[in-house]
């Protein structure tokens, strides 16, 4: 669907099903797009009946599966799972959705796969099925070559005969100029805002030909990275950290190992120094890890308490990996995290917010969003709070992969900060490094620039209209600006924050 709009100010009625499709490069532009647009629906719930496929199914309308074999171990066990038989696919980026009802268990793992003419992908998507109602599975793969023939197909996790009926499929492609152009939607309806300044006289007389320079001094999205104590005394090191990053977190300078390993033994000097650090820079700090699922990466006096009795204000995240980062995980899919909350809650234990640790190898980008899309559902902040490219790749390879996922955490609409896992040590990082240790940027770093610079709304000078007024579209954050008329100037700040209407601002002169 293609749409022309002389309004830049529209937004879309929904973030999460868009009803229509508006790119809002810039106040005064017209823009049409013809391509498909990407639907957020997603369900966590197992429901009776299943909804309608997403995209009118997208190229499997009208697609009936077939029914693949499935071996077991030594081939004494052969069962058989619904698949579907792809032909010709192209070179694109393939979102997949599907409802899925299982019988033989109470509930299973049921995981998507795809194999085409070279190569296999042995998880495209998971879910955790279930008896008797039906649960919905989103996620996808991205092909770089021509498939003359591919196999879409479903497999459990039991490693046993347990019958698989699927409902409403669908599989609908992208190119990567389509997904770019449906990122950068929500970039503009979302991180971004209309601004019109009003300038007037004391009377209230409009000013046409008032000049007007705006100025961005904060972002309100915090995008940020881990630091360990190796910054404190080191002024080149904190410069650069303080000119990028609006929010950081500690490698392990907070973690109770490091500061309380014997009840009522606290050593808070470390920590203390990097707390000083970022609040004298203005800079954002988030908590790190209070408790493990593994009881040995906790002090044994920890292991029995509750945090909220502690500080009943703090904010307290689930923090997992491999949720985002790949579904061929067994016991970190989606679902499975999804699952934990609700056993926390039954038990009366609240999170406030979803962690993401997102340490990837190759990003899966439409299995990513379909996972953030079901997370989205709970209506809790999401955060990526680990993100780096693993090491096996070099640094170009790094910095590529990096900038997708960025990209792709910042576009997605329920995503409300970014954390880096690029600490610096005289030995290096975890796995991916911004700069070496002379602070030269590595490829990775001159990505983060890059969309650091992108991400941020660029000086603005113009003059007021005939109606004595001068529109922008802003970056959320913090604003500084200057009017002169004749020999007349004042200077003042607003703030930006999200909201489908025009900002409007008056300044009197």
């Amino acid at each position: 669907m293609g749409l022309l709009s002389k309004n830049c100010t529209q937004q879309a009625s929904s973030l999460l099903g868009f009803s229509v499709f508006l790119l809002l490069f810039c106040p005064f532009s017209a823009f049409s797009y013809d391509g498909p647009l990407y639907d957020y629906t997603a369900y966590t719930e197992c429901k009776g009946v299943p909804e309608q496929p997403l995209y009118n199914g997208g190229i499997l309308k009208d697609e009936a599966p077939v029914f693949k074999p499935v071996v077991i171990d030594d081939a004494s066990i052969i069962y058989t799972t619904p698949a579907f038989i792809l032909h010709n696919l192209t070179p694109a980026i393939y979102c997949f959705s599907i409802w899925v009802k299982i019988q033989g268990a109470e509930s299973s793992l049921v995981t998507a796969s795809l194999t085409t003419d070279n190569a296999t992908y042995n998880c495209v998507g998971t879910v955790l099925a279930r008896s008797g109602c039906w649960s919905f599975l989103k996620g996808g793969f991205i092909l770089d070559s021509p498939s003359f023939l591919s196999i879409l197909y479903f497999q459990n996790s039991a490693n046993k005969d347990i019958e698989i009926t699927i409902a409403s499929a669908s599989l609908q492609p992208f190119t990567y100029h389509q997904w770019r152009i449906n990122q950068q939607y929500i970039v503009n309806t979302v991180r971004k805002r209309a601004v019109t300044i009003h300038v007037s006289d004391k009377h209230g007389n409009k000013l046409k030909g008032a000049a007007i320079t705006i100025e961005q001094i904060s972002k309100d999205f915090p995008i940020g990275s881990a630091i360990a104590k190796t910054i404190l005394g080191n002024l080149p090191y904190q410069n650069w950290f303080v000119e990028r990053f609006n929010a950081a977190v500690f490698e392990n300078e907070l973690k109770w190992y490091a500061t309380e390993p014997d009840q009522g033994k606290l050593n808070y000097s470390i920590s203390d120094q990097m707390l000083e650090f970022i609040r004298a820079n203005q800079i954002v700090a988030r908590g790190h890890n209070i408790f493990w699922e593994d009881p040995k990466y906790n002090p044994a006096w920890v292991r029995n308490l509750s945090a909220h009795r502690a500080d009943p204000l703090a904010t307290l995240f689930m923090n997992e990996f491999n949720v985002v980062e790949t579904c061929s995980d067994a016991n970190s899919t989606v679902d499975t995290y999804i699952s934990r909350l609700r056993d926390l809650e039954l038990g009366g234990i609240f999170m406030d917010g979803i962690g993401l640790e997102s340490h990837f190898s190759e990003p899966n980008l439409p299995l990513m969003r379909g996972i953030l899309d079901k997370l989205a559902t709970l209506g809790l902040p999401i955060w990526l709070t680990e993100v780096d490219i693993s090491s096996k790749f070099d640094h170009q390879t790094q910095a590529i992969y990096l900038e997708q996922v960025l990209r792709e955490g910042f576009s997605h609409p329920a995503v409300n900060g970014i954390i880096l896992w690029t600490a610096l040590h005289p030995n290096g990082c975890y796995q991916m490094c911004l700069t070496d240790n002379n602070l030269k940027n590595l490829p990775a770093g001159d990505v983060v620039d890059k969309l650091l610079q992108e991400w941020k709304t660029g000086e603005q000078n113009g003059q007021t209209d005939d109606h004595g007024s001068y529109s922008f579209y802003g970056y959320l954050g913090e604003y500084r600006i200057s009017v002169a008329y004749g020999n007349r100037t004042a200077n003042s700040t607003f703030s930006l924050c999200r909201s489908d209407e025009t900002k409007h601002f008056n300044i009197q002169l």
